[in-house]
């Protein structure tokens, strides 16, 4: 087995990981440190956020809970992905204020739907706001309740191989089985994506033991292997897995 030595940095949220190996071992890696003003610069060279996503990420900025908001670059991100797939029906299982999900239906035809789940009826209010705002909230169906009976009825419904993309950005623990459901959901050939699976480098760590450390790791340790996907580990905001069914 391979061991090496990881250093993760992540200021607001962006996790930037350094790996080194001794000698006998050694890995092809490059990696920039993405300062404050490096990470202006990109923004300045590459953002194209609406007035809408920018209002948006302002007012959540305000909230308790800002931290949950993915950074404007991993939306931008999704979007890109949402057009090189041609994706016409979308599904993200956690929504928090709705961002993410402004910029995966900005990026859908209009002929394109969004599956929107999450169980807090609150900021789900501020998503809708907002999303009426951008003139698409007729691309999203935004159902309220638990993620997993949500998807279960919709294989009851026989919604199988019917979604092209999928985003997981919900509760930590039930990563795994979110996939699971998903699998079943995603066309072959569709992408998952799922966040927070660098956990502000908590995962690189083996004294961290807490409840989602350890199931963040345990998911992404276990789609390395599963036959059934191919999976890449792309160190953007807080880690995304990106999984192709196949």
């Amino acid at each position: 087995m391979k061991h090496y030595t990881v250093s993760v940095h992540h200021p607001r949220n962006r996790v930037l990981v350094f790996v080194t190996t001794n000698a006998k071992d050694p890995i092809s890696m490059k990696s920039i440190q993405l300062t404050e003003q490096l990470y202006s610069y990109m923004l300045q060279a590459s953002l194209k956020e609406t007035p809408v996503q920018s209002e948006l990420r302002e007012t959540t900025a305000l909230l308790p809970g800002a931290v949950m908001q993915i950074p404007p670059e991993q939306g931008q991100f999704m979007g890109l992905l949402v057009k090189l797939l041609g994706a016409k029906n979308c599904i993200e299982v956690g929504v928090y204020t709705g961002y993410s999900a402004l910029s995966t239906a900005l990026a859908l035809p209009k002929d394109g739907k969004l599956l929107a789940l999450d169980s807090d009826p609150q900021n789900t209010k501020i998503a809708r706001k907002f999303w009426k705002k951008a003139g698409i909230s007729e691309q999203i169906d935004l159902r309220i309740g638990p993620a997993l009976e949500t998807l279960a009825q919709l294989i009851a419904d026989g919604r199988h191989n019917s979604f092209d993309m999928a985003f997981i950005d919900a509760d930590k623990t039930e990563y795994q089985e979110y996939f699971e459901a998903l699998m079943i959901l995603l066309r072959p050939g569709g992408l998952l994506i799922a966040d927070n699976v660098l956990w502000s480098g908590r995962v690189a760590d083996k004294a961290a033991v807490d409840e989602d450390t350890v199931a963040l790791r345990a998911f992404t340790l276990s789609l390395r292997d599963d036959h059934r996907v191919s999976t890449s580990v792309l160190p953007i905001a807080d880690g995304l897995l990106l999984a192709v069914k196949l």
